[in-house]
């Protein structure tokens, strides 16, 4: 990578983080490869399962902090959450900035992150499930080493998605 990443912090979601989730992916473009953008309580669950996870498992989808600690988006990780996919039962890792912070690096910053805490907590391996027409995401995949491992069709039959691959050494 070329440039000088930011500097981010990855802090376990708040309940106030649903508000700002809610604010930040409200965003139809935010959400356009995600269904469109949800109610808040689709929030106000999120970031309580997260918090469950962090205590679980150790990791979760972190709320990721400026060095201002302002609030971005989300980064991390979690249990694949669907029946559907090649991925049941691996971990996932996944990201959403709002759209005033995209082209920044805040994603790569925090996903370089996530990876090194995961690696710390034992994740042997980690898949991003990425519509194939998401260019920005699948650039991600990228930065970090991922391959693509698979392409599959979304449930729906109208979407073509790819499953890539990080192995954690």
């Amino acid at each position: 990578m070329n440039r000088t990443l930011p500097v981010v912090r990855l802090r376990v979601p708040t309940e106030e983080d649903a508000w700002t989730w809610h604010s930040l992916f409200g965003d139809a473009e935010v959400m356009r490869f995600l269904g469109g953008p949800r109610e808040l309580s689709a929030y106000h669950e999120s970031t309580a399962r997260q918090r469950r996870n962090d205590a679980e498992l150790g990791f979760c989808f972190w709320s990721v902090l400026t060095e201002d600690d302002e609030v971005v988006g989300f980064a991390g990780a979690q249990p694949w959450p669907h029946a559907w996919g090649p991925a049941v039962g691996e971990i996932e890792i996944g990201w959403r900035m709002g759209r005033a912070h995209w082209g920044h690096g805040y994603v790569t910053a925090a996903a370089l992150q996530t990876l090194d805490r995961l690696r710390e907590a034992g994740v042997e391996s980690v898949v991003a499930m990425v519509l194939a027409e998401n260019e920005r995401s699948i650039a991600v995949t990228r930065r970090l080493g991922m391959e693509l491992e698979q392409r599959f069709v979304v449930p729906d039959g109208s979407r073509e998605g790819h499953m890539y691959r990080l192995s954690l050494p």
